[in-house]
């Protein structure tokens, strides 16, 4: 019985080896990163969002900066006020900390959520290019180069790809 099964399996090795049409005659893989990041509508958006970012950014340090001034003057205030003055001064700083804190999440939450709806319609846009590449060029799979181990950079797609990308959809409208 063992015998049997080693006999199948060697037998069916030699046969995905050796047979014109094997798995590895028709087998290529992609970069994916590199087509989400360099090719055009891929690269227009990372801009947008870097642009985007970093703008937020700016935006939240200058608050930060006004309320850590607001602070020191409290600070310094402190024996010139009453005691319930004071309170109060810190609690309006405190929710002003609270919201700017949640709005920075609210924000940063928000870049993310356009990143990966970017993404998403990336692929949208990808996938019947490649479909359409594989049926031109008799491929049968395509792999992700993530999960390509080692293989032969011929066998390696992505610039084709990215060109076909880049003069299919030349951008991508985010949010």
């Amino acid at each position: 019985m063992v015998k049997n099964i080693k006999k199948l399996i060697y037998v069916a090795i030699l046969f995905l080896t050796f047979s014109p049409n094997s798995f590895a005659d028709n087998s290529y893989f992609i970069d994916y990163k590199k087509v989400l990041n360099t090719s055009k509508p891929g690269s227009a958006v990372q801009l947008k969002l870097k642009n985007k970012f970093e703008s937020e950014s700016k935006k939240f340090k200058k608050i930060e900066e006004d309320i850590k001034k607001e602070e020191i003057k409290i600070i310094s205030e402190k024996k010139t006020l009453s005691a319930e003055a004071y309170k109060k001064k810190v609690e309006t700083l405190r929710k002003k900390v609270f919201d700017l804190q949640k709005n920075k999440q609210a924000s940063f939450k928000k870049i993310a959520k356009s990143r990966n709806d970017a993404k998403q319609k990336l692929q949208e846009i990808l996938s019947p290019i490649i479909k359409k590449y594989m049926e031109n060029n008799n491929i049968r799979i395509i792999l992700d180069k993530e999960a390509v181990i080692m293989g032969d950079s011929t066998l390696e797609v992505t610039d084709q790809i990215i060109a076909i990308l880049n003069k299919e959809s030349p951008s991508l409208k985010i949010n």
